[in-house]
């Protein structure tokens, strides 16, 4: 195969439809722009879902769901991410060092999810553990100090 015989397959490049070049070109006249109006004319100015004053879409669809200001700030660490960082006592500050939780995180909840077989320890407020991942984390010997980080 060489550069210079390269092309596009057949039918994947679609000639431009060339407008306003008479009738027998099928977009003589109006060039699919309708008859009259602000949207016909040549600067013609309407802003992005517009619909001449009728309620836009966006506005007759019902609002779905609830989105919390506090999710930012908040994130879950499974057992498994716990193994990947390397220091035996895990703060928030290590988990953020190890790029196991975002860096907006404020709070995480260790969750069983995964297994950990290796001794860790669980330290300060921002940094709580589920029943299951305690359980899990004392099983390998580890423990979880749920008061101030020292």
């Amino acid at each position: 195969m060489k550069l210079n015989t390269l092309s596009p397959a057949p039918g994947s490049k679609k000639t431009r439809t060339r407008v306003g070049r008479g009738a027998s070109a099928g977009q003589g006249k109006t060039c699919g722009r309708g008859v009259k109006g602000q949207r016909a004319r040549k600067g013609g100015y309407h802003k992005v879902g517009f619909e001449g004053g009728q309620v836009p879409l966006q506005r007759r669809l019902p609002k779905v769901g609830f989105r919390s200001a506090m999710h930012k700030t908040r994130a879950e660490v499974t057992l498994t991410d716990l193994a990947k960082v390397k220091a035996e006592l895990i703060d928030l500050a290590a988990l953020l060092s190890a790029s196991v939780v975002p860096s907006t995180t404020e709070r995480a909840k260790v969750i069983l999810s995964g297994e950990i077989s290796r001794k860790v320890t669980l330290q300060g407020p921002a940094v709580v553990a589920t029943k299951g991942a305690r359980a899990a984390i004392e099983k390998a010997g580890g423990r979880i100090n749920e008061g101030k980080a020292a």
